[in-house]
This record gives structure tokens, C-alpha cells and sequence, in this order.
């Protein structure tokens, strides 16, 4: 399938699903390893704030007199560094208590969430969501977007894209979602062809039409696996948030998805989208200063729709 078909059709699926911006939220299970739990420290994050008093926001009254913690649920690595760096003291100065848990994995982040150990969670964009609360039965709905690390292929024992031959191995993230947006960024460089009528949101091994230009090995690991693997494979397919979280800069791929439909959203729990704290989180997520703090810290990123900085983007 030609690379401008499938930008056709993925552009065509995301607007057919009505592809806005998302929210995710986690919950806190710390009895499992892949949960860790930080807790607030009210003193030190109330001196932080007394600091930033040029870029942070004048402390207000929260706006819901019967929420007092918020449980933040995210992957490890950028998404959880928005937490502890800027959104944490935004909602401290309104009078909240704020706990992160991070997660390893991503299926235990909206297990916890359904399960009431979180309040919110924020890792994943809408077609792991939409997939994995069908899936598994849960009432999960998103809220709003947060700023995104694209997709990218990454060097491995090869440095260029010029070097790919025949039978090279490319690794990729084993979940299904991910695992076809990799699928699609090898049919956009031509390495691999996907076969035509698919859909770019669901494609698989066996959506491959042609694999025989580089009859290329597709190693599929965990996603918090694939920096630690870059030695053994000759390309890695990495995701933004675990390249970022590695050490790796993001203008260091050696292609990004063109894409803006996996912008990652927030999540919680369908009974709480109204409630006065979720309106704080979201708030806070597209406060000013939040947006002065992401255009700092996160250069190359991908950002909501909402703050109007990718205009011409008609698949977000």
C-alpha cells in the first residue's frame, strides 16, 4: 500500500472515530512491581512554588471542596516528569494533595484506574484507549491531550537509514496499537508494503503484502524494553516517552511518524469527565505556564489541538 493511501485512510479512520483530544488518568497500585508511588512533600513543593512566582500561577481555592488527593497515574519518563515538575505545584496551589504512581507497562495503568486506585492516568492516545477499554470491558473516557513524543526509528548496530539491507532486524513495540503505527512508518520508507483496504489503526503481520525488498526481522519487545535492546538489532522502533526517559533526544531518530493522530490524551473513569477536579487537572495541563514549561523542556514534541500550535493537522 502506497505511504500517501495509508496517511488517506489513517487521516479518514481517526476523523471517523471523532480523534479530539483525550484524557487519561492512572490509578496508584502499589502492590505490584510495576507500580511505583511517590508521595507528597507539602513543605518542599510549597517552597518550589514560593521560587517560581514569575512563571507560576498565583495560588488559588480549589474549585472542589470535596476532593483532597489526586491520584496521577503515567509511564515512567516524560509524562511523568509534567507531574512532578509543573502540574503537581499548580494543583498544590489550589489546596490539593497530589500523588504520582508510575507505571512499566501499559495495561496495568487503566486497570487501575477502572479499579478505583487512581483518579486519572496519562500515557496512551485514543486508539489504545478505544481498543483496551473495549477489550476489557471498562468505562473509561478521555479528556484532554498532553504534548507527545512522536514515534521514531532509532539506530541500532546501523546508523543510517541508507545502510537498511536485506534481512536486517528491525524491533518494534509488541503491543498491538503501537506495533502498527511501527507497521506503517516501515510502509512509509518503502521497507516494507501494506497490503491495500486495511485498516492503519489495526495493522498486523499479516497486513504485510511484500516484506521481500529487505526480507526485514521484526522483533517485537515490550516498549520499555526497546532503548536497552538498540545494540542488538540494526533499527529500533522506539516510542517518544521511552527514548526521552533512555537518554535518548528525539532529534536524534533517524525518521518520526508524520502523523499527529497518536498525540497522547488523559483518562479517567466516565462518572467522574464532570466532575470540579478533573476540570482543575485539565486546567492545569493547559495553563500558560505549562505551556511555557513544555515548549522549554520537551522541544520536537507533538502538542494538543487545543492550543492551536499544528493548524494544518487534519488528522489530529
Amino acid at each position: 500500500m502506497k505511504s500517501t493511501t495509508i496517511g488517506q485512510k489513517l487521516a479518514s479512520t481517526l476523523a471517523l472515530a471523532g480523534f479530539s483530544g483525550l484524557l487519561l488518568v492512572g490509578c496508584n497500585n502499589s502492590s505490584t512491581p510495576e507500580a511505583t508511588t511517590e508521595s507528597t512533600d507539602t513543605t518542599n513543593t510549597s517552597a518550589t512554588q514560593a521560587e517560581d512566582n514569575n512563571t507560576q500561577a498565583t495560588a488559588t481555592t480549589k474549585s472542589d471542596p470535596n476532593k483532597e488527593t489526586i491520584v496521577i497515574g503515567t509511564t515512567e519518563g516524560d509524562f511523568a516528569d509534567m507531574v512532578r515538575d509543573q502540574v503537581q505545584q499548580e494543583l498544590e496551589a489550589q489546596g490539593y494533595q497530589v500523588k504520582l504512581v508510575t507505571f512499566t507497562d501499559y495495561v496495568r495503568p487503566n486497570q487501575a484506574l477502572a479499579e478505583g486506585d487512581l483518579d486519572i492516568n496519562v500515557f496512551q492516545h485514543k486508539p489504545y484507549l478505544d481498543t483496551f477499554k473495549e477489550e476489557n470491558g471498562l468505562d473509561l473516557v478521555e479528556v484532554f491531550q498532553v504534548p507527545t513524543a512522536p514515534l521514531g526509528i532509532y539506530s541500532g548496530k546501523k546508523t543510517a537509514l541508507d545502510q537498511a539491507y536485506k534481512g536486517m532486524s528491525v524491533s518494534a513495540p509488541n503491543d498491538p496499537s503501537n506495533f502498527a503505527r511501527a507497521l506503517v512508518m516501515m510502509n512509509e520508507l518503502g521497507w516494507i508494503t501494506l497490503k491495500d483496504d486495511i485498516d492503519p489503526l489495526k495493522a498486523s503481520k499479516s497486513d504485510i503484502a511484500d516484506n521481500s525488498k529487505y526480507d526485514i526481522n521484526i522483533v517485537e519487545l515490550e516498549a520499555a524494553q526497546l532503548p536497552r535492546a538498540r545494540d542488538e538489532v540494526d533499527f529500533a522502533i522506539i516510542n517518544g516517552n521511552y527514548a526521552t526517559d533512555a537518554g535518548i533526544k528525539l532529534i536524534e531518530a533517524l525518521f518520526q511518524e508524520p502523523s499527529f493522530a497518536y498525540v497522547n490524551w488523559s483518562a479517567v473513569k466516565t462518572a467522574d469527565k464532570d466532575q470540579p477536579w478533573v476540570q482543575d487537572v485539565t486546567n492545569a495541563y493547559n495553563s500558560e505556564s505549562f505551556k511555557q514549561y513544555a515548549h522549554k523542556t520537551f522541544p520536537g514534541y507533538k502538542y494538543p489541538k487545543i492550543w492551536g500550535e499544528q493548524p494544518n493537522d487534519a488528522a489530529q
